[in-house]
């Protein structure tokens, strides 16, 4: 499980089963665990108001800037 946060605030916005090697660039709906987002229609945000990704109905992309991660990634 990782662990994604606002760059700005720090605020914990999702807890998501990362599996594989590489970046986190979209996140799989399947996947999140738990989402502490707020959703302006397919826009993700952060409690400040930072934008975080798009909602593309299939997966989650990410902006790059936006968020930090910690945790272990499996496999």
């Amino acid at each position: 499980m990782i662990t994604i946060k606002c760059a700005k605030c720090k605020a914990k916005l999702f807890r998501y089963l990362k599996i594989g090697k590489g970046q986190v660039r979209h996140l799989w709906p399947d996947r999140v665990a738990e989402d502490f987002s707020i959703r302006d229609g397919n826009q993700i945000k952060c409690q400040c108001g930072n934008i975080i990704g798009k909602d593309e109905s299939k997966y989650i992309n990410l902006k790059r800037s936006a968020f930090t991660q910690t945790g272990r990634k499996f496999g």
